[in-house]
């Protein structure tokens, strides 16, 4: 763990290269299917294969996800650019290059508004967006060859990618989670990827350097791949700060390399010598013309885009009256920003909506995901109408906040309406104020001793008198009605 003063002495720096697959039918540059999941090379022609002579043939699908894309991060869509081959050898690679983007790229000069955990905002501006195709995928074990060779499966071969890269605008492990956190937010309300990291369609490298405090110029920075999580992502760059802070404090220089995250020890190991863009050999991609994206094109795609997250922050904030931390929450995912609105609209009450929502279904949602079930919330026993109405019940005093929990354990249980459960368990809230008050003069009979103490001046203890009224009718009376009578009630003694 690194000292409080060395935290204070050094800086750490952060940028993010995000790799996104898109949701396209087809790959970028051929017909083949772009599934995840199908028998390993099936999904295969002599285009991702990387074969003589064969020509690719950019998807307008593609394009359109990737606009989309660079729209929702705020950026600058340029009418035209440019794919260049990147030359580099590796098993998967079949045509020996990707084909990428290099100083031409579709989008630059976007940002992303991440909240952070003290409720502030921090914005991470965006360098570019560029287009290209993934390499394939190496498999070294449950292929069903021998267990000393690794196999190749091409599949993936030619599936069309975003690389959004950062500006190292990053300073902790914490923004980097809330930024990663927000982008692939903003990518799946815009319809552009799944972002699922355990299949790939979402992968993180992380750019980590360190340098003194007030210092201009960068330090030497580390590359770390083979992240497959954002909580990994932040686990890695807390160890590589520490590592290169190590390095320098014993006088020696951290090198410029590509690191690889081991999970399993929670530490960043060296695979390779950083490369350099000349390393690559970049060129410009002789088979493909320059893409030309029409001004109108892009106004197209941006009448489709949906409400995205910022915006409905704002207007969960501003329509139901909820909180920013509890609007940031709810509208992580589409479905359950859906699920909250249909909700709050049901009930009337946008705060007790975002209240059950954030601690009663979401609680139940994490068991489930703890069974590995499936937890849609197109699933969930309880309907939005549902738990509308049984915040309704609430707020029209029919039962109060104990004995809803009870209904709503119910309703999750049986997918029963609440009203029906009130009403065939008699649950409804005692509201009596003869049957409040002989429970309150039994209690304050039985309490010679804490009558004592409240007629003494300590007033607080009331909560315990309230406790024992509540337990004699089951939990069902009242409970501001039963605080208003006790206290008139020990009062008057």
């Amino acid at each position: 763990m690194l000292e409080e003063t060395l935290r204070e002495k050094y800086e750490l720096v952060i940028g993010l290269e995000v790799h996104c697959q898109m949701k396209t039918r087809t790959k970028l540059f051929c017909s083949c299917p772009n599934n995840f999941g199908d028998a390993p090379n099936t999904n295969v022609c002599p285009v991702c294969l990387g074969l003589p002579g064969a020509l690719p043939v950019i998807s307008r699908e593609a394009v359109t996800l990737a606009v989309r894309a660079a729209l929702a991060t705020n950026c600058t869509v340029h009418e035209t650019s440019v794919f260049a081959r990147k030359n580099y050898f590796y098993p998967d690679l079949p045509k020996g290059y990707q084909i990428s983007q290099y100083d031409r790229p579709y989008a630059t000069d976007g940002y992303v508004d991440a909240l952070q955990s003290d409720g502030t905002t921090k914005r991470v501006r965006l360098e570019r967006i560029h287009m290209e195709d993934d390499a394939g995928k190496l498999l070294h074990e449950g292929h069903g060859f021998a267990t000393d060779v690794s196999g190749v499966d091409l599949n993936r071969s030619g599936s069309p990618l975003i690389e959004i890269v950062s500006r190292p605008d990053m300073r902790s492990a914490q923004e980097a989670h809330a930024y990663l956190t927000a982008l692939k937010a903003l990518l799946v309300y815009a319809d552009v990827s799944e972002c699922n990291m355990e299949e790939g369609s979402l992968r993180c490298d992380a750019n980590v350097s360190v340098r003194l405090r007030g210092a201009e110029k960068f330090g030497t920075r580390a590359e770390i791949k083979n992240v497959n999580s954002f909580r990994n992502v932040a686990r890695a760059i807390e160890y590589e700060y520490e590592r290169q802070v190590g390095l320098v404090e014993a006088g020696h220089k951290v090198v410029q390399e590509t690191r690889l995250y081991r999970a399993d020890k929670d530490e960043t190991a060296s695979m390779r010598s950083k490369e350099d863009a000349h390393d690559y050999r970049y060129f410009p991609e002789p088979d493909l013309p320059p893409l030309v994206i029409s001004s109108a094109w892009v106004e197209e795609v941006r009448s489709s885009l949906p409400e995205l997250p910022p915006a409905k922050r704002a207007r969960f904030v501003a329509d139901y009256g909820i909180p920013a931390y509890d609007a940031e929450v709810l509208t992580l995912t589409r479905e359950v920003a859906d699920f909250f609105e249909a909700v709050a609209k049901g009930c009337g009450n946008g705060k007790a909506a975002s209240n059950w929502i954030m601690t009663e279904v979401m609680r139940e949602m994490k068991g489930r995901a703890r069974g590995d079930e499936d937890v849609s919330y197109a699933s969930l026993p309880i309907t939005p109408a549902a738990l509308a109405e049984l915040i309704r019940l609430i707020d029209d005093g029919t039962i109060n906040g104990k004995t809803a929990k009870d209904v709503f354990a119910r309703m999750w249980a049986s997918g029963e309406s609440p009203k029906a459960i009130v009403e065939r368990e008699g649950l409804s809230q005692v509201s009596d104020t003869g049957a409040i008050d002989a429970a309150i003069r039994e209690v304050i009979e039985a309490s010679p001793e804490q009558v004592a103490t409240y007629k003494k001046g300590r007033t607080n203890t009331i909560g315990w008198f309230v406790g024992q009224v509540m337990k004699k009718t089951g939990g069902r009376a009242n409970p501001k009605m039963v605080n208003d009578l006790m206290k008139a009630a020990l009062d008057a003694l």
